[in-house]
């Protein structure tokens, strides 16, 4: 499978999404279930407009944020000062500013609507997050590139730890680790976010079931909510933010859990190909179904009722996170509405294909992606006293 982005990587062959991998709201997580329509609107916001709960039939916790440590990174990279290396690298500015167009051109190349989305903001947030874009891409290059067989087998991630910590020690291996570098150097990065998402990689070198939410949800956030956590600090919160620091990061997270399940019900029936099966073992269940079924290419009626509950999830999670993204500075917010808008697009093509992502692979048409665009530029120029209340949207 592959990484949400927003920021996270595919491979070179394809577009990027990074974002196989985004994590995590503040409270316990629970997973959607099995209500009545009417109630499930109400749950969802879309009627009352009131604060969204979670349905109980099919819920299932997730990891609490207290037990991944999250809460502290956030303090952490909410104080002023204290940055990633004690002192700035120094390095020649051509050399520095080749790294550094290096990151653009391969964000502009794999990430295009991302790469547009940050267009608005200022130059140092344009650059720190075109660095921090690529070091997640080759992460992610290391288990899902070309190369990934051999890469698996030789210790390569071990190696790539080593080097992140040369890296926030000032001492890049190449170009594109001195943007990286210098990027740690200019806002408040903390490594734990960036080693988290390499255990990320490392589960799933080895992992390729996951019997509930909470193992599945585990995942979700080593691959992909960490990037929301190295994310914000570069994109800003607005100085008018009307609510606590701890609550954006809340949403980053919340976004990068929803752009991940999005990417596994996108990519069911190519990950059943190579013998990966990213979905709750105990959910299937409930429905009657198995992984022979997913094998087997049977899209049946109980096939398609789980789809429909695993999308209301994901859904869940885009609610949550459009209060953080009209916190974020003004000028950051445009990439992650196009996030948010073309992640939602992708569940509506897995409707469109009558839950068939079993032969068919849902995806947003280039056209659409860009006639997006305007929409996500609209949505980002709200104030951040709107989007208090997440509503459920198609």
């Amino acid at each position: 499978m592959s990484m949400s982005f927003s920021l996270a990587p595919k491979p070179y062959s394809s577009s990027i999404t990074c974002c196989r991998r985004f994590g995590g709201i503040r409270s316990e997580v629970v997973a959607v279930m099995v209500a009545p329509k009417q109630r499930r609107r109400e749950l969802l916001g879309e009627s009352s407009g009131t604060v969204i709960m979670f349905p109980h039939h099919l819920s299932k916790q997730g990891v609490p944020l207290a037990d991944l440590h999250v809460h502290e990174v956030v303090e952490w990279q909410c104080q002023n000062g204290n940055f990633g290396t004690t002192t700035k690298p120094r390095f020649e500015p051509c050399f520095l500013n080749d790294g550094y167009e290096m990151c653009r051109k391969i964000c502009k190349e794999y990430a295009k609507t991302f790469y547009l989305g940050t267009l608005l903001m200022t130059q140092e947030r344009q650059k720190a997050i075109w660095a921090i874009y690529v070091w997640c891409r080759r992460t992610d290059e290391l288990v899902d590139g070309p190369n990934a067989d051999y890469m698996k087998s030789c210790g390569v991630l071990d190696r790539w730890e080593e080097r992140l910590h040369d890296i926030f020690n000032g001492r890049p291996y190449d170009l594109l680790d001195a943007a990286l570098t210098d990027t740690i150097s200019n806002f408040p990065l903390d490594i734990k976010p960036f080693r988290d998402m390499i255990e990320g990689m490392r589960m799933d070198t080895k992992k390729t079931r996951y019997k509930n939410f909470q193992e599945l949800y585990l995942y979700c956030y080593y691959v992909a909510g960490t990037v929301g956590l190295m994310s914000v600090p570069i994109m800003g919160i607005a100085p008018e933010s009307i609510i606590p620091p701890q609550s954006v990061y809340d949403s980053a997270l919340s976004l990068g859990i929803g752009n991940q399940l999005t990417n596994i019900l996108r990519d069911v029936g190519e990950d059943a190909t190579r013998g990966r099966v990213y979905l709750p073992q105990d959910e299937l269940a409930q429905f009657g179904l198995c992984e022979e079924d997913i094998f087997a290419r049977k899209v049946s009626e109980s096939w398609r009722e789980f789809m429909k509950e695993q999308i209301m999830r994901a859904r869940f999670y885009f609610n949550l996170s459009e209060q953080g993204a009209s916190q974020l500075h003004k000028a950051s917010r445009w990439p992650v509405w196009s996030s948010l808008i073309l992640y939602r697009k992708i569940l509506d093509a897995i409707e469109d294909n009558d839950y068939d992502n079993l032969t068919k692979r849902a995806y947003v048409g280039r056209t659409k992606k860009f006639l997006m665009l305007p929409l996500a530029y609209k949505r980002s120029l709200s104030s951040p006293n709107t989007n208090l209340i997440p509503r459920y949207q198609r």
